[in-house]
């Protein structure tokens, strides 16, 4: 059995509830029932303060909280920064007072309080000084915190010249990064809008003015003039909404040079993504010219909506988002580590239970799925999906799917796809490479085994996967024999 060669690791990976971020924190607003902000009344509370009362306080909070964050005292002063209208003219606070202030209406957000699943994993951009034979690697997280809100960490590590695989401890602080907008698309915004059925007259009247390439600015301005001629338009109150929505779906998002790979956090950042940045499935893309990008697909959650989105990053310092828009899948595009032929290539899932291949010639824009499997076995009954992108070998692409059944049982199983043609399954294993073992099916999702994306190394796949939303094992297993079950499929 194909199982007889896989071999998980004892060490586990379980979520760190002392792993936090600061957040602003208006009173009033942090709760479902959501009222008025309290704001003006806690600020005349902290200014009628006796200051001994004040320094004593501040005192307490730096004691406490101080070692659990970088820079905690700039983040007082920015957060103090945005209560500055509150304040009559020409009132001064001492420095004290002023940072109080700031840590009054600042709150900690536990970024694995809830789970942590469903890693991905991708060669580290940086391999210097890595032992001879090894590999250092990069794996993206699922961090789920307070509200089943997600985000994305990351933690380092190294596969050595065997196929042993060690993570790093991760660092005492999590950072979050700085956020700017960018130049938006044109092409991207029609697409968006005519997926959601809402392109049209008052989206051409926006967007014919603005160009291919345009701004935040640019496009505000357009969408004032919108706004001012409502009167002889119908319920272009709503594309002005939706519009905005679109926009801010790019950004892009920073992190200082002199914090850790493994210490940076992609919190969300847009109102599309305000439940969650879900699932990102990170690939090493090789271009024709040689030179490399780091590509991710994440699945943006506002609470009701999903929307697909696209990071990029060189270095895993600098990132850009933007929206993908997808007519061809749901949840789940994985990205191929390369174009086959002239075109971009992609993993996808058209009806919530196929596996498809989609192919564009825009990361951008995803449409017309070709199926290539469905459901045959027990173990995948209910559906399909995959476990991040394809990895290349000379037999043709690995692809790790997830089958889901009996028990809303995840297994995950393997797949061969010809190299020119991926719609083509040359090999399929017929029993799951990977089920819930006795003392993996407690979790806060029971019964689940699920990846993002795997790699290989030193002839051995490194897949590391989640187990039952609590935690994430890693497991291994000599290519050469996975290609064999393969082959003999």
């Amino acid at each position: 059995m194909v199982t007889d060669g896989i071999r998980r690791s004892s060490k586990r990976l379980a979520a760190d509830r002392s792993r936090v971020v600061t957040m602003l924190f208006v009173p009033g607003q942090e709760g479902f029932d959501r009222e008025e902000p309290r704001t003006s009344a806690v600020v005349a509370r902290i200014l009628a303060l006796d200051e001994d009362d004040v320094e004593r306080s501040l005192d307490d909070v730096a004691s406490r909280f101080g070692h659990r964050h970088r820079d905690l005292i700039d983040t007082f002063r920015r957060h103090s920064d945005e209560l500055t209208d509150r304040l009559d003219p020409g009132c001064e606070l001492s420095e004290t007072r002023r940072l109080l202030l700031g840590a009054t209406f600042t709150s900690e957000y536990a970024l694995e309080g809830a789970a942590l699943c469903n890693p991905s994993m991708v060669a580290h951009p940086d391999q210097t000084g890595v032992t001879k034979g090894s590999l250092r690697f990069v794996m993206s997280v699922r961090a789920i915190g307070e509200g089943h809100r997600s985000s994305i960490e990351f933690r380092t590590g190294t596969v050595d010249d065997r196929g042993k695989v060690n993570i790093e401890v991760a660092p005492p602080f999590a950072t979050r990064g700085v956020t700017e907008a960018v130049t938006l698309d044109a092409v991207v915004f029609r697409s968006e809008l005519r997926r959601l059925r809402s392109d049209g007259e008052s989206a051409d009247y926006v967007l014919d003015a603005l160009g291919e390439q345009f701004t935040m600015a640019g496009l505000e301005k357009r969408l004032t003039r919108l706004q001012a001629r409502l009167a002889t338009r119908r319920q272009d109150g709503s594309i002005i909404s939706l519009m905005r929505r679109i926009a801010e779906r790019t950004y892009d998002i920073s992190f200082s040079a002199d914090t850790s790979l493994a210490e940076r956090v992609l919190l969300p950042a847009t109102a599309a993504e305000r439940n969650g940045m879900e699932d990102a499935r990170f690939v090493r893309f090789g271009h024709r010219d040689g030179t490399v990008s780091y590509f991710a697909t994440y699945t943006a959650y506002d609470g009701f909506d999903i929307a697909q989105q696209l990071l990029e990053t060189a270095d895993f310092r600098a990132f850009a988002a933007s929206p993908i828009v997808s007519l061809a899948s749901n949840k789940g595009l994985a990205l191929f580590p390369r174009r086959i032929g002239s075109r971009f290539a992609a993993l996808s899932r058209s009806d919530h239970e196929t596996n498809t291949v989609v192919f564009s010639d825009n990361l951008h824009l995803w449409e017309n799925a070709l199926p290539y499997q469905v459901p045959t076995q027990p173990w995948e009954v209910l559906q399909l999906g995959n476990c991040g992108s394809p990895i290349e070998t000379d037999a043709g692409w690995l692809v790790l799917t997830h089958g889901v059944g009996p028990m809303r049982t995840y297994s995950i199983g393997a797949i061969l796809l010809d190299l020119e043609d991926p719609t083509r399954i040359i090999g399929q294993l017929r029993e799951p490479l990977l089920t819930p073992t006795p003392d993996e099916q407690n979790g806060y999702v029971p019964n689940v085994v699920y990846s993002c994306g795997s790699l290989v190394h030193a002839g051995t796949l490194i897949l590391p996967y989640g187990i039952g939303d609590s935690a994430i094992g890693v497991a291994t297993m000599p290519l050469p024999v996975l290609l064999a079950e393969l082959a003999a499929s």
